[in-house]
């Protein structure tokens, strides 16, 4: 079969990209997604996201290599298994970042993608609960709706926050970011509206667009230095599609740098040494990967929480078959009380730390009297670095497009990444003792009031850090040597090859990366479009 456009991964920027490119009914557009269906309804349950990340199911379960700064310690590395990847089981926070890392991405040759070229796409792929206005789109296929809390410790921040000369707002995205406040959610009717359920289901009724799951993608066929043909695995047959047009990679960050080495594209000695035939020598592929570092901290309750309650096996499933019927209740959201996006030292022109408030003990369970006990509440603080400053890598392990690729983070190799997580630590122990918020917060669980000194809570963070789930970097796009792309996402020294996904950004935003990668996915089907236009 030969298809005007194929689209390799149905996540957040593939759904866009082939929903967009077969809004013209005379391009013929194909969509290979390796993961299953996303019809599960566990998916579309907003509060079920905690359990999706551990399912063989709907994740692929890749981890690092030991972690060389992080106490040797393999560290796992999420990713969606499913139509929508990771939008599919994210936790639906909207989020863009600061506008300045737009900028910077301008200033380092991405010429095209300043906040101000990117805004226009953003707005267009939401639809916000507050209507058209110059931050937001009101009429896109992805609903943002606000998330709200009834839970009392929730406004017991907002209040310390206040009383501490923090800016509280009531919009992350409507400027500069700095402050506490709960973020949107891009949730719809009390489901889940991932890229695939946004942007990919209305567009699957168009009789040119196709789109095939289960298809596992093994190679780009390069001829005379042109991306021609994509050959995949279906049901343990092998299958050939043609591109008349272009061929647009948007497996993410470990998923496109890997397919691009399996297609010969890549370090040249890394090719030779598991085997690769090499097509082009373009060392920046699988280079530079970027996380946010994050590192928990527990603290006791003195009062009871309303979640903890709220998962008494009984009421949980009055509320379930409530949600079944009206989308609403407790399974039409998550226990999240506060984000706060804060400055490490005065003087900084962006945010370089964010702290997620929950309502909840991260190992928190269904319970009932006589069968199993309630857990004790707790206050989840998470402590994430937004800016960091550590590089990794993605590699092959081999020449096998079955085997899962090498990732390593190298998670605290640069000294201020620690320095800040130390400080993050520090820093939420202070607030929690303050204001409103004391009265609901007792004793710290973990590390412990114990873990003080500069050394034991060094120890601490390496022991314990994790990441965000925000991979990004492994295709940079720019100018120079170390740039895969070029600002029209054109892969270096190949035609007829786009990369567009969370890869391709230059440096990682100061954010989530779900709304950034479908803003990606948007530019990306309108320059395909233009250019399909200008022949």
């Amino acid at each position: 079969m030969t298809y005007h456009y194929i689209v390799v991964g149905g996540g957040s920027a593939g759904c866009v990209i082939a929903a967009r490119l077969s809004e013209r009914s005379d391009n013929n557009v194909l969509l290979l997604e390796s993961g299953a269906s996303d019809r599960s309804l566990i998916l579309k349950m907003p509060l079920a996201f905690t359990t999706l990340r551990n399912s063989p199911r709907f994740d692929w379960g890749y981890k690092t290599d030991p972690e060389p700064f992080a106490a040797d310690r393999i560290v796992p590395a999420a990713r969606g298994k499913v139509l929508g990847g990771s939008s599919s089981i994210n936790g639906m926070m909207y989020s863009r970042g600061h506008p300045r890392d737009y900028d910077e991405w301008m200033q380092m040759g991405a010429e095209g993608w300043s906040y101000d070229a990117v805004l226009p796409f953003f707005k267009k792929s939401e639809c916000n609960w507050r209507g058209e206005g110059p931050a937001h789109g009101g009429s896109g296929p992805m609903s943002v709706v606000p998330y709200a809390s009834s839970e009392p410790v929730a406004k017991a921040i907002r209040e310390t926050a206040c009383a501490l000369n923090y800016p509280v707002l009531d919009d992350f995205e409507a400027g500069d970011p700095e402050g506490f406040a709960l973020p949107d959610s891009t949730i719809y009717r009390g489901r889940r509206a991932s890229a695939s359920q946004a942007f990919l289901r209305p567009a699957r009724k168009r009789p040119n667009l196709k789109v095939i799951t289960g298809a596992h993608v093994t190679r780009v066929a390069i001829e005379n230095g042109r991306a021609t043909a994509v050959e995949y695995l279906k049901d343990g047959k092998a299958v050939t599609v043609r591109a008349a047009r272009e061929i647009v990679l948007s497996g993410g960050a470990y998923a496109s740098p890997q397919l691009l080495m399996l297609s010969g594209i890549g370090p040249a000695d890394h090719l030779r040494d598991v085997g690769v035939p090499i097509v082009l020598d373009l060392p920046g592929v699988g280079e530079g990967l970027q996380e946010h570092p994050l590192v928990p901290m527990g603290f006791s309750a003195k009062r009871p929480f309303q979640f903890g309650q709220q998962l008494r096996a009984d009421r949980l499933a009055l509320s379930v078959v409530y949600w079944l019927l009206t989308g609403r209740g407790l399974p039409s959201s998550v226990p999240l009380s506060s984000i706060a996006y804060y400055k490490s030292q005065p003087g900084l022109q962006r945010p370089d730390l964010e702290n997620i408030f929950m309502s909840t003990s991260l190992a928190a369970e269904v319970w009932f009297p006589g069968w199993r006990k309630p857990k004790p509440d707790v206050l989840t603080s998470l402590n994430v670095v937004l800016r960091p400053g550590s590089r990794g890598l993605v590699r092959l392990r081999s020449a096998d497009p079955s085997a899962a690729p090498r990732i390593q983070f190298n998670l605290l190799q640069d000294p201020n990444d620690l320095r800040l997580l130390r400080h993050a630590l520090r820093w939420t122990r202070d607030f929690v003792r303050q204001g409103t918020l004391a009265e609901y917060v007792g004793g710290e669980i973990f590390p412990g009031a114990a873990v003080e000194s500069e050394a034991a809570l060094d120890a601490y963070i390496r022991q314990t850090v994790a990441t965000a789930e925000h991979p990004t970097s492994t295709c940079k796009m720019g100018v120079g040597e170390d740039a895969v792309v070029d600002p029209q996402l054109r892969v270096r020294g190949i035609n007829g090859l786009r990369i567009a996904d969370a890869s391709i950004m230059p440096t990682l935003v100061g954010g989530h990366t779900n709304a950034p990668s479908i803003m990606i996915g948007e530019k990306a089907a309108d320059m395909i479009l233009a250019n399909q236009d200008a022949r």
